[in-house]
């Protein structure tokens, strides 16, 4: 994970209606940052969806939800639709960003090992610096534990 206090990598991204999305567009608002290994799988899904439920808690904090995958656009676009998901979701097929934000890394999946992105979380400032990092977070309390952290 990068380092608490340091400034956030910037990047500029797809999301699910196919726009260019950056970081920098959230100047002036806390960034929830999610990295999610995939779209549309049981923790990937009970986590958007938690997400979702406490969006306008979110918004009341002035916090923007973003959510990146190396899922297509189009994935995106099915997945929000499916759960009817309020915030962004980027696409990273590339892995420039999650490679950037430290969350590729080898994984062990039934009993193999394999390179994946690990369920983690960051908390970004209204200057664009990392105030918090979650690394490998509980998929379905990770929600929660950010708007905790968002109302100190």
């Amino acid at each position: 994970m990068l380092e608490i206090g340091t400034k956030a990598p910037d990047f500029t991204l797809l999301d699910q209606n196919g726009e260019n999305v950056s970081l920098n567009d959230f100047r002036g608002k806390k960034v929830i940052l999610y990295f999610y290994p995939k779209d549309s799988t049981p923790g990937c899904t009970k986590q958007a969806c938690a997400f979702s439920e406490l969006n306008p808690h979110f918004i009341e904090a002035n916090a923007q939800i973003i959510g990146i995958s190396k899922d297509s656009v189009a994935s995106h676009k099915r997945f929000e639709q499916k759960y009817q998901l309020p915030f962004i979701l980027l696409s990273d097929s590339e892995l420039e960003v999650i490679k950037s934000y430290d969350v590729w890394k080898e994984k062990n999946m039934y009993g193999k090992k394999v390179m994946g992105v690990v369920r983690s979380t960051y908390l970004i400032n209204e200057d664009g610096v990392i105030e918090k990092t979650f690394e490998k977070v509980k998929a379905a309390d990770n929600p929660k534990q950010m708007l905790d952290e968002l109302n100190g």
